[in-house]
């Protein structure tokens, strides 16, 4: 049996309602996703802790994307702020540690430390550490940064007593930056414009 004309057409017209309706809310209700958390770190050479010290290693405050489609560099992904130097600022999903360091111009693997002003390589007597959590792992440069995370990377003949200490020592201060005032947090009472709304849909 043949469909009428009009049976067609409302069926279409059902149909055109139904998505317009479905993008309808999504224009509405749509907010941008704001990937903004911190985790802590510290590196120890020779029993010495790197400080950090030069202003190279840090971002000016707005100068990251909390946007995901707004970042464009890498070092808008996972950065320092205002001088602290053990806090990490991520800004991107399945950021590793590797590009964390790599934005500061530092490859860190297991078998080496190079750093701007020196290069460390691993042998018996000077092994590399790592150590996220508390944990032992073998490599950092896969190894995806996850909230309020807590990383040791240990270069030296340093016992296993003194690795504790140090893994200690690392700051748990993330989660303060995480639920307090962050300077270069996202603005998440901004609203999206039009034209993020309407980039959405598609």
């Amino acid at each position: 049996m043949a469909l009428s004309k009009r049976t067609v057409v409302t069926g279409l017209a059902g149909v055109l309602l139904g998505a317009l309706i479905i993008l309808g809310i999504r224009f509405i209700t749509y907010q941008p996703e704001h990937v903004h958390y911190h985790a802590n770190f510290a590196v120890y050479i020779n029993g010495q802790r790197e400080k950090f010290a030069s202003p190279f290693y840090y971002q000016e405050v707005g100068g990251g994307s909390c946007d995901a489609d707004g970042i464009t560099t890498p070092v808008e992904r996972t950065h320092m702020h205002d001088n602290v130097n053990d806090v990490v600022h991520v800004h991107d999903h399945a950021v590793t540690w590797g590009n964390f360091f790599e934005n500061l111009r530092w490859a860190v693997t297991d078998t080496v430390i190079k750093t701007p002003q020196n290069v460390y390589v691993a042998d018996d007597d000077h092994p590399i550490t790592f150590m996220v959590n508390g944990h032992e792992i073998q490599d950092i440069s896969t190894e995806v940064i996850h909230d309020r995370d807590r990383l040791l990377v240990d270069f030296g003949a340093t016992s296993d007593a003194t690795l504790q200490k140090e893994a200690k020592s690392v700051s748990s201060s993330a989660i303060k930056y995480d639920t307090g005032h962050d300077p270069a947090a996202c603005n998440a009472n901004t609203k999206p414009t039009l034209k993020d709304r309407l980039k959405h849909l598609l």
